[in-house]
């Protein structure tokens, strides 16, 4: 799937235009350290077409000393990793120097840039627009995001600019694809060189879109499957590693294009909010998940007790989804590497997991009948009947009631932790569906 980045200096109206590209209101509510931003990440779709966008606003902190070289660091970020450029620019202000400083690395860069002028709430303003051709990017397009003018035009002409990047690769349909995500330095690439080992004739690489992840196949010890991997295949540009918005950026492609996510965390700092970032990019395109905590060897104390009490510390931040696999392993000394392999596997097959309607009937009915949904201003919400719909990404389940809207979210959770208690489905996201009988 493509990738656009929104770019420019701050107060353009970057957040409103990702608001309504992604027909969202997911504006940044918090800018407190921690805080997840997946936010600043959604889908757009224009003419039966989809796409991803990013803003890349939410990912400066917000102090005069560092702001104007993180700005810079993220435009230099979006320019290896993304499609297509929109660089937004607000009329009302005009060009100002910083406007100057992104429009200097954005005519360097090979990628297709769209200059987008912003604010433009009247038609005396179209013409104020005109002072932008001295960036060298070309005739700005007007729109006001705000009110959503000019935002048609602005779609027709990102789907033609991303004509040429190809959608898939070319690999083979039914072979699952397992990616290694994770924030920098917390052993991707060691993992995947376990993986594979020395014996590199039995891998096939597969070159990926413009700029896009590598395919590699693996098909020995009774494994076949794709390998979907970003870490080190371009070149980095001077972006310092520990970037958060960067191993954002480098995730999304690898998890966009999997079915398994391997989520690696660094035994020895534990769950962090780069961590929780990619979790959320996990569950946003709902693939199947196992975790890994590598450098498994560096840690003293292996009691039951730290384990358990890592576990469950990994648990409470994810929740509260917590039915997925958590494997301590080291790609250094290659502990529990095949286990890795194994689960994914597992995790795969789970995804694709198949419940007739008379044996799921058969389970659920007596549990909702013990555990009904609670009444609701007197009316008393009545399921009769359930089944598993066909041809699903994810398994997917509808419950007849004859007052959906009164269903509450808490009990959809309590059906989906039923269904999770009688079937596996460790690893993988479900839907659980109300619908009107």
């Amino acid at each position: 799937m493509a990738l656009v980045a929104i770019v420019g200096r701050p107060n353009v109206g970057k957040s409103t235009l990702f608001n309504r590209l992604t027909k969202s209101r997911q504006a940044i509510v918090s800018e407190q350290a921690g805080t997840t931003r997946d936010r600043q990440y959604g889908k757009c779709e224009w003419n039966g077409k989809e796409f991803s966008v990013v803003d890349t606003g939410g990912w400066v902190v917000n102090s005069d000393d560092v702001f104007e070289e993180e700005i810079r660091k993220q435009v230099l970020v979006a320019t290896e990793e993304a499609d297509l450029l929109l660089f937004l620019v607000d009329v009302q202000n005009g060009v100002t120097d910083w406007d100057e400083d992104v429009a200097l690395i954005l005519r360097r860069t090979k990628l297709p840039v769209i200059l987008v002028a912003n604010k433009v709430d009247n038609n005396n303003q179209q013409y104020d627009a005109y002072e932008f051709y001295k960036l060298g990017l070309g005739e700005p397009l007007c729109i006001s995001s705000a009110s959503g003018s000019g935002t048609g035009d602005l779609l027709d002409l990102v789907l033609d600019r991303l004509q040429n990047v190809k959608d898939e690769e070319d690999v083979e349909d039914g072979i699952p694809r397992f990616a290694v995500v994770g924030r920098p330095n917390a052993g991707k690439s060691s993992i995947i060189n376990a993986f594979i080992g020395e014996d590199r004739h039995i891998v096939t690489e597969i070159a990926g879109t413009t700029r896009d992840s590598i395919y590699t196949r693996y098909d020995k010890f009774g494994f076949d499957f794709y390998l979907v991997d970003t870490a080190g295949i371009r070149r980095k540009n001077k972006v310092s590693e520990d970037l958060e918005f960067y191993s954002v950026m480098r995730s999304i492609r690898a998890i966009e294009n999997s079915d398994v996510c391997i989520l690696m965390i660094d035994a020895t700092r534990g769950i962090e909010s780069q961590d929780m970032n990619i979790f959320q990019l996990i569950q946003k395109n709902n693939k199947s998940l196992v975790v890994v905590v590598n450098k498994w060897d560096l840690v003293e104390d292996k009691s039951q007790i730290v384990i358990k009490t890592f576990e469950n510390a990994i648990r409470e931040r994810m929740a509260p989804f917590t039915d997925f696999p958590i494997i301590f392993a080291s790609a250094l000394t290659k502990q529990r590497i095949f286990k890795v392999l194994e689960t994914a596997k597992q995790v795969y097959l789970n995804r694709k997991l198949k419940i007739g309607t008379t044996k799921l009937n058969e389970v659920m009915l007596p549990i909702i009948e013990a555990t009904p949904p609670p009444s609701i201003k007197g009316k008393y919400i009545k399921i009769k009947y359930c089944s598993q719909l066909p041809n699903t990404q994810i398994p997917s389940f509808v419950f007849y009631a004859n007052l959906p809207q009164y269903v509450k979210e808490a009990y959809r959770r309590f059906l989906e932790n039923k269904i999770r208690e009688n079937w596996t489905l460790t690893g993988s996201p479900i839907n659980v569906f109300i619908r009107q009988k």
